[in-house]
């Protein structure tokens, strides 16, 4: 869950300069892009310990 919560931190960080972006800063939107190269990677960090899990409790029902 840590992961997650780091993941709606980010999103919540980014919300001003998508603002800026939105009115014409080209600098806001560098910034954005880099912030989604970060959230994919985070994303797929979810993906990875949300199969372990799973993995996980499905060895234990066995």
């Amino acid at each position: 869950m840590e992961t997650y919560h780091k993941l709606k931190q980010m999103i919540a960080e980014i919300e001003p300069d998508m603002a800026k972006a939105d009115g014409g800063n080209k600098a806001a939107g560098v910034r954005i892009r880099k912030a989604m190269q970060d959230l994919k990677a985070l994303a797929q960090q979810i993906r990875e310990e949300v199969l372990v899990k799973s993995k996980a409790a499905e060895g234990e029902k066995a």
